[in-house]
């Protein structure tokens, strides 16, 4: 009885894992394909490879579109450092979650083998 417990607590708490690592793996996949841009040329040259326009100054190139190309690479470069703070972040929270997971399962191993214990004395004593 008391091993059919502890395997439906396993699994209550593995099933909880792995619902949190499903939503970690899609923020991962949200990081990385926010960050993969394609370009052709050199920047602020002109349109990408997106088929789109980049612009007016884009497509007018020079100077201008060489200035804004550099703001909009700064942009996603500052962008992509906050969505990797927020992950690393995410991730420390977890880390922390799961270590106070771990301390309070022996906790209540712990618990579980003392009262184990106590009912084999009680058993000892009885015979």
């Amino acid at each position: 009885m008391a091993q059919m417990c502890r395997n439906s607590q396993r699994q209550e708490v593995c099933s909880c894992f792995v619902k949190r690592g499903r939503e970690e793996n899609k923020m991962l996949t949200r990081l990385i394909t926010s960050s993969v841009r394609a370009m052709s040329g050199d920047l602020g040259s002109g349109a990408g490879k997106g088929g789109g326009s980049g612009g007016s100054i884009r497509d007018a190139g020079g100077a201008f579109g060489k200035i804004e190309a550099g703001r909009e690479e700064e942009y996603f470069h500052k962008l992509g450092d906050k969505q990797l703070k927020e992950f690393q972040k995410n991730m420390n929270e977890q880390k922390k979650f799961h270590e106070e997971e771990i301390k309070r399962l022996e906790a209540s191993l712990a618990r579980h083998k003392e009262q184990v214990k106590k009912l084999d004395k009680l058993d000892g004593d009885s015979d």
